[in-house]
């Protein structure tokens, strides 16, 4: 399963300039996690963000849930505004 472009689908659908979203994987030291870093325009973090953390954490939990149908990896996902 691929969580990095899983995340960038959700994340695009949320964000009003698309173009601005970058979505990529960093290694981790264990195989069982995965570290996934998305950047978003500074105007579009209220968005991707949400009302006191529930877009994010709603991602979040789709991200796990993929992934406790499939390989049961820790997936771990921040989000940066530039």
């Amino acid at each position: 399963m691929d969580y990095v472009k899983l995340a960038e689908r959700l994340i695009k659908a949320v964000v009003k300039d698309v173009d601005a979203v970058s979505v990529k994987e960093f290694p981790s030291d264990d195989e069982n996690k995965v570290e996934i870093q998305a950047v978003v325009s500074e105007d579009d973090m209220k968005r991707v963000i949400g009302k006191s953390g529930r877009t994010i954490n709603s991602i979040r939990t789709i991200l796990k849930a993929s992934s406790s149908l499939h390989d049961h990896k820790y997936i771990n996902l921040n989000v940066e505004g530039f």
